[in-house]
């Protein structure tokens, strides 16, 4: 496990790392797939319509870390091709969608379990922070309505800084913002790519948040709680 001698800062991700991504997304969208008739209009239950949503949405996510798409590609198309793949084409219901949609969920307040609980617990000891990639006007509500932003010395949201997750140079640059080195960083989150291979290509450790273990790879974690017995 990792070496936590000289650690002095600890940066989470932030969605499905600290706040609940997937929990409260289907809450959300299971109100619009009703609003919406979506179950008549795609012929599918909204099981199915979130199973295929939630991987449309990680594949993208993939391509805007790689630079291959844009912020605003991502977010005008990602509904669209879900609703393609049901044989369902209807581009200004799509955005009519993605609107209510990033109206609404920021303001879910479902946190991954124990969360609270680690925080209070790492924050006398070390300097928090986030780093996330996700969308300047959604990741501060999302931060501010669960009321956790006091836990934090710095919130690093990869836009405003014009850099993503997995870019090296974004985990050099928080490094910068708090005066600190390489050797006193470790990253937390649930993405392999963005997070754990960015941190380590930065020098930082890393802890990956894999709810499905992988046998053979190092520093994982099943839940928030284990970091209790490793700080």
């Amino acid at each position: 496990m990792v070496n936590t001698k000289n650690i002095k800062h600890i940066f989470f991700d932030l969605d499905d790392t600290l706040w609940d991504f997937e929990k409260n997304s289907s809450a959300v969208l299971q109100n619009l797939f009703v609003e919406f008739n979506l179950q008549n209009k795609l012929n599918t239950t909204f099981n199915l319509f979130f199973h295929h949503y939630k991987l449309i949405n990680t594949a993208l996510w993939q391509q805007y870390y790689k630079k291959q798409i844009t912020k605003e590609y991502l977010r005008n198309n990602r509904f669209n091709e879900a609703f393609k793949h049901f044989k369902y084409n209807n581009y200004d219901l799509n955005l009519v969608v993605t609107n209510e949609y990033l109206k609404r969920s920021p303001h879910g307040t479902i946190l991954k379990d124990n969360c609270i609980n680690v925080l209070n617990f790492l924050k006398p000891n070390y300097k928090l922070h986030i780093i996330t990639n996700g969308f300047k006007e959604v990741q501060n509500i999302k931060i501010n309505t669960c009321n956790i932003s006091h836990y934090f010395t710095s919130i690093i949201i990869s836009e405003e800084h014009n850099l993503t997750k997995p870019d090296k140079q974004l985990f050099i640059h928080a490094q910068t913002i708090n005066n600190t080195v390489s050797e006193e960083c470790i990253m937390i989150g649930d993405s392999y790519e963005a997070d754990i291979l960015g941190a380590q290509n930065a020098g930082w450790q890393s802890i990956w948040l894999n709810e499905n273990i992988v046998a053979d790879m190092p520093n994982q974690i099943k839940n928030l709680k284990q970091l209790l017995t490793i700080f």
